[in-house]
């Protein structure tokens, strides 16, 4: 069912718990959650948002999980955080000291987790986070704690800019490659 106008209220400034399990291959990362998000406890649970659809047609599952589902991740060597962990309505109601925060926080869970990459939904939230004004969608120079970054599109059904399969591409590149003798050689 879905939330009410009322709970949507009272999820304000609410968290969700972190996806994380041993050995992630990428660890996922969204600006922060959605008023939805945080009123159902799932990570990308706003309908219309495209991050679960997306992660399906890029081939890091093998089905369309439900955000309810999140929990199915670390199987898949997948898990989700987020750069400020509070819910708001918009993510632009967030203040450019509490991103680059959240950016601080982000760095030391990153170096306590080692995921293989480090997937940063949002080239906006990410250039104020780690002070990379010139920073674009794709892999990034410069590590995140010790960990290699590629940024992605921000999912939301708002980033008009960016089909559903242009984003599926992109989260595809971070499937691990498998060398001619089945040793796994990392994310594209």
């Amino acid at each position: 069912m879905a939330p009410t106008k009322a709970d949507l209220e009272a999820a304000r400034n609410a968290t969700i718990d972190d996806v994380l399990g041993p050995g992630l291959d990428v660890l996922f990362c969204g600006i922060n959650p959605s008023l939805y998000s945080a009123a159902t406890g799932h990570h990308f649970a706003r309908p219309g948002n495209r991050f679960w659809p997306a992660l399906h047609l890029s081939g890091l599952v093998p089905r369309r999980l439900a955000p309810a589902e999140q929990h199915l991740l670390p199987s898949y060597g997948l898990g989700i955080t987020n750069i400020v962990a509070r819910a708001t309505a918009r993510a632009d109601e967030l203040t450019p000291e509490e991103i680059r925060e959240g950016g601080a926080r982000l760095a030391r869970l990153v170096r306590e987790v080692r995921p293989g990459t480090l997937a940063v939904a949002g080239v906006s939230a990410y250039r104020v986070a780690f002070g990379r004004p010139g920073a674009r969608i794709g892999p990034q120079e410069e590590t995140v704690g010790g960990v290699a970054v590629r940024v992605l599109p921000n999912p939301s059904g708002l980033n008009a800019h960016w089909t559903l399969e242009a984003i599926a591409a992109e989260m595809a590149r971070l499937r691990p490659r498998t060398s001619p003798d089945g040793v796994r050689t990392g994310s594209g």
